[in-house]
């Protein structure tokens, strides 16, 4: 049996790494990809390695078309054939009204959380599609609930660059359907990871908390549980959907 490649943008880290963690229990040979922290990542691969996995951590920006291709390049002569991605790379900024961000802010915004995953899809398909000799594969993308929120007096271009990213799961998906690839959106809500550290604000989770109705945010691994599943042969019908994991937020 060929053994199954995924690759996770951003895998060093948060639902990144819990799905690094949780698609190698899976069975899944993972590519776990960082940008500036080799050390996060090297702890991930350790961890899969010792349970017996078989992990390769890979640098790139995944804003950066060249890096992107450099990486799977890699992945295709350490790994094997990709026949999974999961679209996880992405960044939030400090709290904000439209009026107080800047053009350099929402830049960056978009070109790691909108044109990273294109150029990873981009490239996944072109390994993946039985249009190019390929024999299929899953791609997971990354969106939030501040898709269909807006994060209004917080981060609108966050929400607005997650919303690009649910148009652009619609789009592949049915454009890819019938070349045996399957394409699928999870949106994370309030999840307890340290972007909310990285956006300036560490105890966001717990502010926030009680407008949940759950009256608790996510875990990593909880999202990790629905990416893995879409990602494994008892969600072979399903694609093109945006899947909410929010407490009902």
């Amino acid at each position: 049996m060929t053994e199954k490649v995924l690759l996770v943008t951003g895998g060093s880290r948060g639902i990144g790494a819990a799905t690094c963690r949780q698609a190698a229990q899976a069975g899944w040979a993972v590519a776990v990809n960082y940008t500036a922290n080799p050390g996060a990542a090297d702890e991930v691969v350790r961890a899969i390695q010792a349970d017996g996995g078989r992990a390769l951590a890979v640098q790139a920006d995944v804003a950066d078309g060249a890096q992107v291709l450099r990486m799977f390049e890699r992945i295709d002569a350490e790994l094997g054939q990709l026949t999974g991605l999961v679209n996880n790379a992405g960044v939030v900024d400090r709290r904000a009204r439209l009026d107080e961000m800047d053009v350099a802010r929402w830049r960056r915004m978009f070109d790691i959380n909108v044109i990273g995953s294109l150029l990873c899809a981009r490239e996944a398909v072109r390994r993946m599609s039985t249009k190019h000799g390929g024999t299929g594969g899953v791609i997971v993308n990354l969106s939030s609930a501040a898709a269909r929120l807006g994060a209004p007096g917080e981060y609108v271009d966050y929400a607005a660059s997650k919303g690009a990213i649910d148009t652009f799961t619609m789009g592949l998906a049915k454009e890819v359907a019938n070349e045996g690839i399957r394409v699928n959106a999870v949106r994370p809500g309030l999840i307890d990871t340290d972007i909310h550290a990285s956006g300036g604000r560490p105890d966001r989770l717990r502010e926030l908390a009680p407008q949940i109705p759950m009256q608790r945010g996510g875990t990593a691994d909880e999202v990790a549980n629905l990416i893995v599943w879409l990602l494994s042969d008892a969600a072979s019908y399903t694609t093109m959907s945006l899947i909410d994991v929010s407490g009902a937020r």
